[in-house]
C-alpha cells in the first residue's frame, strides 16, 4: 500500500446514518443499486478511494437522497 493510499481523504461517507433512517439494509440497498455488498461496505465504512458518478447517483435515488446528504468533507 502506498502513503497516499493509507491517508484520510478527507470525506466521510454518511451511508450507515442514512440507511438507519430510511429502515433499509446494506444487502437491500446492494439489490436496488446493482453494487457489490462488498463495494459498499467499503464506501460505508470510508475505505473507498473513488466512486462513479453512476454509483453515486443510483446510491442517492435509492436513498432520495443529495449526493451532500451521503458525502461531507471532514477536517483532516
Amino acid at each position: 500500500m502506498s502513503p497516499a493510499e493509507s491517508e484520510p481523504s478527507g470525506i466521510h461517507c454518511r451511508l450507515d446514518e442514512l440507511l438507519a433512517q430510511r429502515g433499509m439494509t446494506l444487502t437491500r440497498l446492494s439489490e436496488m443499486v446493482g453494487v457489490s455488498l462488498v463495494n459498499l461496505s467499503v464506501l460505508k465504512n470510508d475505505r473507498a478511494r473513488a466512486i462513479r458518478f453512476s454509483t453515486l447517483v443510483a446510491i442517492c435515488e435509492a436513498l432520495d437522497c443529495e449526493v451532500g446528504d451521503l458525502l461531507d468533507r471532514r477536517a483532516a
